[in-house]
């Protein structure tokens, strides 16, 4: 028998060697040999195994190192590979055992990677919108198609010029054209991971990006059939046809039986009954078959799952239910060792001993890396984009990641690409993973600018003749009616009417893009279910309140740690004067706590903390519901001071121009506050005030306003006036007051539940306190930018 080679054995020499049957799989462990326990790797499920928890380990191990430093995961894995592979930790013998084994070598462990990587590709393809490509926008068609032609140009100019008028190996002149392809890439799954990363992807830049993502990525299939066809062509004509012909079955099958089959699935499944086993066992058999069926044709296994994942109806339930089950194991196992297994494969010394070529495509790597920065960057600027937001822009869209990864894997083992070009493209792929995040993070920023106030957007600084906009945010069906009833409160008349922007918030589920959609008050339908029917009331409410309220809808889809943007966003854009969220707890009809949503919750902390806007958590626990023309309405308002209370008192006083509307203003004063030193806090409290005091028709002749002052010296005090006052009102509002301590609120911030409320506002939302009454917690605009630098 013939020595095995070291340690990654991919030649096109023969080798000799000795194959035990039936083959070794299970051991039983270290008691099968105490003197040599490492007997047990020789059994084929215990390598695979050890070799999986090695690479887990360290690829994880380097990334907790290195996170703090920007560096993403998918640079740790690469790292880890090039640590594990033969220059560095495949030098010692212990650890060749594991890895580079005779018997086994690396071949195990690159079948089960390769097969988690198909699987991937599968529900990277489900998770993919293809209506995005067809329906983007002119200037994401444009950028998705300047993105792939750019760095082609560039690489047929590199060609000819290092081609000196020699004739070349077809070797080369194949490793070089396969080259310039792949890095002329632009993967949507890679620009979506660094938008996830970077968490911007729903902003404006991140869906630009995975529009234009989607335009060339389908380009880029589209063009290498169109090659590879080409080239069929050219060797048999009926070949080629033959090719054509079973690539448009294979696509009809796949769209126009296997989709509609899943339709049906989803159309059998009860509404929020979840998709039985037996459809999901089978639709995976059917991605697996649809690789193999690829492969058969000689065609790349993977397009078969990608294909396939793209006629699986995206999003719940049946998208939903597929990245539910497989998404956490794929990613997190398979595609962490197909990482670094592949790049366990990087070979220096084959670098230092082919330095033309080394040297042509680090040329090649960058030159056409620039092109594709330098088109996307001015495509993008000439569009009006911001100067550092097009440079961002161009740096994401230029991104690789494991697609490209897998393209140069793909065509090392089969020998297109050369293993010092194989090496030079991981480290070419490791750099960019590693730069071009710290370069965004760096120049792109939306928190610290986008919602940067210039302008004090606030209901106390509203002229009185002025149109109220307000964005209400809705998340669940039960939001909708408590909604409608507090904006009719706030009193729209002929000369300051109401602009409603209703914004309907929905998880991404079983999606890699996030979803804007603008509603029409004429559509009959809508592709997002549960949605028609939540946009159709606000439309409703409009009609009733024919000139007085204009109404526009939308829905927007996205990740539930970034549906903040969207709120903070739109309130940018439509300059809203106040924003309603609900309150992340559901109550039942019997007054007790039914549901509570932990995304909703955060969803509002982060609102509070960003908005340009003055917002206000609206917290509905069923009580009596009057409607919305009803002969009265009482409104109480708790005032104990600062600019949170003195915004609710403003918005209290709109409400009570409506002739239904009875307003109380209970104003908690502490004993001491009676003497005479005076703040300008104070001395504003007292202004806005004064009118309510006189109340002397400067509100209007009809308004039912009553004034009452209550001592409060602490915060039991306090609780006590609140449970006696709750049942007496229909809705009362309250100032969020975060962080500002008074003597009528001492001790109760210890006991505070939720802090988005402040301390008044969880007194209101207890479990504690028995009653039914409506709850508005307001807070004033508080971020505003000083300069426009």
């Amino acid at each position: 028998m013939v020595e095995a080679p070291s340690p990654l054995p991919h030649q096109n020499d023969t080798y000799e060697f000795c194959i035990i049957l039936p083959p070794r799989i299970n051991s039983a462990g270290i008691w099968e040999n105490l003197a040599y326990p490492s007997t047990m790797l020789t059994y084929s499920l215990p390598l695979l195994e050890m070799q999986i928890v090695m690479i887990f380990v360290s690829s994880h191990l380097i990334y907790a190192i290195l996170k703090p430093l920007g560096i993403t995961l998918f640079a740790s894995q690469i790292i880890a590979g090039l640590i594990l592979g033969p220059p560095i930790m495949g030098k010692l013998n212990a650890f060749r055992n594991i890895f580079y084994r005779r018997e086994l070598g690396v071949e195990m462990i690159d079948a089960v990677s390769v097969f988690g990587f198909t699987l991937f590709i599968f529900l990277t393809g489900v998770k993919m919108d293809v209506k995005m490509a067809f329906n983007s926008t002119k200037k994401s068609v444009v950028i998705g198609i300047i993105s792939l032609l750019s760095p082609i140009v560039v690489g047929i100019v590199l060609h000819k010029t290092f081609n000196e008028h020699k004739r070349m190996n077809d070797v080369i002149k194949t490793e070089r054209i396969v080259g310039t392809l792949i890095e002329s890439t632009t993967s949507f799954s890679v620009i979506a991971c660094v938008l996830t990363e970077l968490k911007i992807i729903n902003s404006e830049l991140g869906r630009l990006a995975l529009s234009s993502a989607s335009v060339g990525d389908l380009s880029t299939l589209f063009l290498v059939h169109i090659i590879s066809l080409s080239q069929d062509w050219a060797t048999s004509p009926l070949l080629a046809l033959q090719r054509v012909l079973v690539a448009f079955l294979f696509i009809t099958v796949l769209f126009f039986v296997f989709r509609p089959m899943m339709f049906w699935i989803i159309k059998k499944t009860p509404e929020g009954e979840p998709i039985e086993e037996v459809y999901i066992v089978a639709i995976l058999m059917v991605a697996i078959g649809c690789a193999i069926f690829t492969h058969w044709t000689q065609q790349a296994p993977l397009i078969g799952a990608f294909l396939f994942g793209l006629a699986v109806p995206d999003g719940p339930p049946l998208g939903s239910t597929l990245i539910n089950k497989f998404e956490c194991f794929v990613n997190g196992i398979f595609l962490a060792v197909y990482i670094t297994a592949s790049a366990m494969r990087v070979n220096p010394r084959k670098m230092v001993s082919n330095p033309p070529r080394v040297k042509f495509s680090i040329i090649s790597f960058f030159l056409t890396f620039l092109a594709k920065f330098i088109s996307c960057f001015i495509a993008s600027f000439v569009s009006f984009m911001p100067f550092r937001d097009s440079l961002a822009f161009g740096l994401i869209m230029s991104s690789k990641g494991v697609v490209e990864l897998a393209y140069f894997s793909t065509f090392r083992d089969n020998w297109v690409i050369s293993e010092a070009t194989f090496s030079v493209a991981v480290f070419a792929i490791l750099v960019n993973a590693t730069v071009i995040p710290l370069l965004v993070r760096f120049l792109y920023d939306p928190v610290s600018r986008k919602y940067a106030g210039y302008k004090r957007r606030n209901l106390m600084h509203l002229k009185p003749d002025a149109e109220l906009r307000v964005l209400a945010c809705i998340h669940w069906p039960e939001n909708v009616s408590a909604m409608i009833d507090l904006l009719d409160l706030t009193c729209p008349m002929t000369e300051s009417p109401s602009v409603i922007y209703a914004l309907h918030l929905i998880e991404l589920m079983a999606r890699d893009s996030p979803v804007f959609i603008a509603h029409h008050k004429h559509e009959t339908n809508t592709n997002v279910g549960g949605s028609f029917e939540d946009i159709l009331a606000f439309y409703q409410y409009e009609q009733n309140n024919w000139g007085l309220v204009t109404v526009n809808a939308f829905t927007a889809i996205s990740p539930p740690k970034l549906m903040h943007e969207d709120i903070c966003t739109m309130a940018l854009d439509k300059q809203t004067s106040f924003i309603i969220l609900p309150f992340h707890r559901k109550w039942s009809v019997n007054g007790s706590v039914e549901a509570e949503n932990n995304v909703v919750r955060n969803v509002n902390c982060s609102v509070l903390d960003r908005s340009p806007c003055s917002v206000g958590i609206l917290i509905d626990r069923g009580g009596r519901r009057k409607p919305m023309k009803s002969s009265s309405y009482s409104v109480g308002i708790l005032f104990l001071g600062g600019k949170d209370d003195r915004e609710a008192l403003t918005l209290a006083k709109r409400m009570a121009r409506d002739p239904r509307v009875k307003l109380t203003v209970i104003r908690l004063i502490a004993y001491q506050d009676r003497r005479d030193v005076l703040d300008w806090d104070t001395i504003m409290d007292i202004e806005i005030l004064k009118d309510v005091k006189q109340n002397n028709g400067v509100l209007g002749n009809d308004c039912d306003i009553m004034y009452v002052e209550q001592v409060s010296d602490s915060g039991s005090q306090t609780a006590k006036i609140i449970r006696s006052v709750a049942d007496y009102y229909d809705l009362i509002i309250v100032g969020r007051r975060y962080g500002v301590e008074s003597i009528q609120s001492m001790g109760l911030s210890e006991w505070s539940e939720f802090p988005e409320l402040g301390i008044v506002g969880d007194l209101f939302a207890s479990t504690d306190l028995d009653s039914r009454v409506s709850v508005l917690v307001v807070q004033q605009q508080h971020y505003i930018a000083e300069s426009r630098h």
